[in-house]
């Protein structure tokens, strides 16, 4: 098993009405996301797959989320953007991405820093 693993960050505000305290007021961050993706088996060039391929798709991911009120996108209409979704919605995205490739490449999960000692991971 291969497993390779990506940085990015993003800035954002969110509200999360559920939780008590501070985070219901309307508050922003700068989450640190990291992003694996996993395979049994190299490609003919002896990769998992293009490092490069992988950095482009997650900034496209990245743009969508970038300097929004997460509450106002569509994609959290009906729930809250918490770090755990946040995680999985870039999963989702990204593995459609990798579906692409034809390969048994899978993301093995995403991780979503809100601060420096804080974070959520998702593992599909």
């Amino acid at each position: 098993m291969f497993e390779l693993k990506v940085k990015t960050h993003f800035a954002a505000a969110h509200k999360l009405t559920m939780v008590g305290q501070k985070c219901e007021n309307l508050h922003g961050h700068n989450w640190d996301i990291e992003v694996y993706v996993a395979g049994d088996k190299l490609n003919d060039a002896g990769v998992l797959v293009d490092f490069g391929d992988i950095k482009k798709w997650v900034r496209e991911i990245m743009t969508e989320l970038d300097h929004k009120y997460l509450n106002e996108l569509e994609v959290f209409e009906s729930m809250q953007p918490s770090s755990e979704r946040i995680a999985i919605y870039i999963a989702q995205r990204l593995e459609g991405r990798l579906q692409q490739l034809n390969e048994p490449v899978k993301v093995s999960r995403v991780s979503a820093w809100e601060s420096a000692d804080s974070c959520a991971t998702y593992i599909p």
